[in-house]
């Protein structure tokens, strides 16, 4: 496991990783905020997220 340290600068390597999952998150965010379930922006007054909040109460 050292090795690969050899090869790889740790700092850019980190730095990447986290740009790398701090994109991904906000692309799945983005991704539920497109959705009319899953906006909780908007909240479940929207159309098709109060239908949705009917169903799923009984």
């Amino acid at each position: 496991m050292w090795r690969m340290w050899l090869i790889f600068d740790p700092r850019r390597a980190l730095v990447a990783l986290f740009i790398f999952l701090f994109v991904l998150a906000l692309v799945i965010h983005f991704i539920l905020l497109s959705t009319d379930t899953y906006n909780w922006l908007d909240g479940p007054n929207s159309a098709q997220g109060a239908a949705a909040a009917a169903v799923a109460t009984p």
